[in-house]
């Protein structure tokens, strides 16, 4: 009977301990965890990530193979300013070539900042666990704002010159001696333009040469000897 007992309460214990396991590694999944066996860690260093948050996703080639797990600041070795350190886990089967461009994209016009990775050709030299890749910071929204403003108030300014007779445009619309030179040009036969237009053994010569280079096309090379 002892023995019956004991061996009923082995069962309960290795099924209670199975179940414990499988519990584990449900509440793990979800906390995200990953083993060093599946992935590595990438360093990648801005000046600015522009709401960059952890848990955002990495991408390689528009892919996603990872996701950002620390952000933190940093102050590299020669260097006075900080730098922010986005570090990232990737899968083990991903190899990044050194010579990758990184930057911090969008999803959406408005959507989720997250680490975007454009594979460089030298996949003779991969970053391993921990090594780092410098990337190129995004554009801070006050800066596409001012330099809005600065073409508008350009765009204003030369409008007014315009307005003014100002430049080369402007004498073009509001000085009338420009267009009186050009209709004296014309309707009077003075000047390149006006015998071009009127002069009728200029178009003769214009299609003889034209014919005679259909039929010679050679002579566009030809140097002629001095």
């Amino acid at each position: 009977m002892i023995f019956g007992k004991t061996k009923l309460e082995m069962k309960v214990g290795v099924f209670v301990f199975i179940g414990i396991i499988i519990l584990a590694v449900f509440v793990l999944s979800l906390g995200g965890f990953k083993t060093w066996a599946s992935g590595y860690e990438i360093n990648f260093l801005f000046n600015f990530v522009n709401g960059v948050k952890i848990g955002a996703p990495v991408r390689f080639a528009g892919v996603d193979v990872g996701e950002v797990k620390r952000i933190n600041f940093i102050i590299p070795n020669g260097e006075e300013a900080n730098k922010v350190q986005i570090t990232g886990y990737v899968k083990r089967e991903v190899k990044i070539p050194a010579d990758s461009t990184v930057w911090v994209n969008t999803l959406g016009l408005l959507g989720e900042k997250y680490v975007e990775v454009m594979p460089g050709k030298n996949y003779k030299q991969c970053l391993a666990n921990g090594q780092a890749l410098v990337g190129n910071d995004p554009i801070a929204m006050h800066e596409v704002a001012q330099l809005a403003k600065n073409v508008v108030d350009d765009l204003d300014a030369s409008i007014v010159k315009i307005k003014n007779g100002e430049g080369t445009i402007g004498r073009l619309l509001v000085d009338d001696s420009i267009y009186k030179d050009i209709e004296a040009a014309i309707n009077y036969k003075q000047g390149t333009i006006g015998r071009f237009i009127y002069d009728d053994a200029i178009y003769k010569q214009v299609e003889a040469l034209i014919a005679d280079i259909k039929k010679h096309p050679w002579k566009l090379f030809w140097k002629t000897k001095d």
